[in-house]
């Protein structure tokens, strides 16, 4: 009842029931120290009317506690088991552990029905998750009032799958305030005119876009290197375009870049 094996034993208990009856303890006084309703207050005042003698608190569990068969458990292991080792795949951009997936896959390969946190627990039993990385500090946050007025532009060269036997590039855009992926697509081999046809595709289907940001990528823009004694540079940073951003001056289309290698935008 509420708890009261962990609070009171059977002798206090029974003490406060014995001088509630005997008008020394005010009801509402003796719900507020046992931490019960009135419903059940009188239905523990019943049985101790009954037999004061075997009235107990204590709890008893009347059926076995749920368990989860072995094989179910082992099938647990063994999907966490692979995802493990695609995460310390150093070719695999994979850095958590999915355990939605893992129940997905128990239900779809082996007809287990398992919960999402009977899955967890096995997990942190069995030392199959990872602590939560520190958060990096960004010295450039993007935010963003609406739709279009930023298009996060980038890619990146990964093994995209753990099948996959050769690394490619993923070339993506994503709308900074909604969040979309307005573009996607892979290729073995990252060129200028890949950049503009994802640039094509976004404005012929979603027309009006305000500012691209991108790295400092040689495709984007072109960086001159810090002066040399041995050479002379007669063209410094931005003052030559290459076609991505003379596309982008055509189009009235402002390009921003980040402060760093890849841009990293708030998620």
């Amino acid at each position: 009842m509420a708890y009261l094996h962990k609070k009171f034993t059977d002798h206090q208990v029974k003490d406060l029931l014995e001088r509630y009856l005997n008008k020394q303890i005010e009801r509402p006084y003796l719900q507020q120290i046992l931490g019960l309703g009135k419903t059940r207050l009188f239905a523990l005042i019943k049985k101790y009317h009954e037999d004061p003698t075997t009235l107990s608190i204590q709890y008893g569990r009347k059926t076995k506690p749920k368990t989860i068969p072995k094989a179910v458990e082992d099938n647990i292991i063994k999907k966490l088991q692979i995802k493990k080792t695609l995460i310390e795949d150093p070719q695999v951009p994979l850095r958590s552990y999915n355990y939605n997936y893992i129940k997905d896959r128990l239900a779809a390969e082996y007809h287990q029905k398992v919960s999402l946190p009977t899955t967890i627990d096995r997990a942190k039993k069995n030392y199959f998750s990872l602590k939560k990385p520190k958060k990096t500090h960004l010295d450039r946050e993007v935010l963003t009032n609406y739709i279009g007025e930023l298009i996060q532009h980038d890619s990146s060269f990964h093994l995209c799958s753990p099948l996959a036997r050769e690394k490619w590039h993923l070339i993506t855009s994503l709308d900074d305030f909604s969040r979309c992926i307005l573009y996607a697509i892979l290729l073995k081999k990252e060129t200028s005119w890949a950049h503009i046809l994802a640039f094509q595709t976004i404005v012929l289907k979603y027309d009006a876009l305000y500012t691209y940001y991108v790295d400092c990528h040689s495709i984007f823009r072109f960086v001159q290197g810090r002066d040399s004694s041995w050479r002379t540079h007669y063209t410094l940073t931005d003052e030559a375009d290459p076609q991505w951003k003379q596309l982008m001056n055509d189009c009235n289309i402002k390009a921003t870049y980040a402060l760093f290698p890849q841009p990293k935008a708030k998620n």
